[in-house]
């Protein structure tokens, strides 16, 4: 399961959509706002994307991480419009026949979708807003 989406998602349907028989654990990440960032109080955050770019950026992380790691299977969801502070952001499931592949697989898909998914991110504080990244 790859997608972008404005609504929450139901992190027992990804589960579902990743398991296999033949895995021996699934290993979950889930990304929430929080309430502070580098000492300031955040508000909000905004998220914008290309959905079908970051749809197909999301799909080739997948495979790397199969080929990488040989993981089972891999599902990512991650929302985009504004969220509030203790809300979902992203979910990633991975399962592997054992728990280093599928630790290990987690880890790289989100580092690798931080560093590589088109994905904005504006964070809104009490002092001001900015985009994170932006130069």
């Amino acid at each position: 399961m790859i997608d972008i989406t404005r609504d929450d998602f139901d992190i027992d349907k990804v589960v579902a959509a990743t398991r296999t028989s033949s895995m021996g654990c699934l290993v979950i990440f889930l990304g929430t706002v929080r309430d502070m960032t580098n000492g300031k109080m955040v508000k909000k955050l905004l998220f914008e994307a290309d959905e079908q770019e970051a749809i197909d950026q999301l799909r080739q992380i997948r495979q790397e991480a199969i080929d990488k790691f040989g993981v089972t299977d891999v599902s990512i969801v991650h929302r985009i419009g504004t969220l509030a502070v203790e809300e979902n952001i992203v979910v990633i499931a991975v399962g592997a026949g054992h728990r280093p592949q599928a630790f290990d697989g987690c880890r790289y898909v989100i580092e690798r979708l931080k560093e590589f998914v088109h994905i904005w991110k504006k964070e809104t504080t009490d002092v001001d807003a900015y985009w994170v990244g932006a130069k």
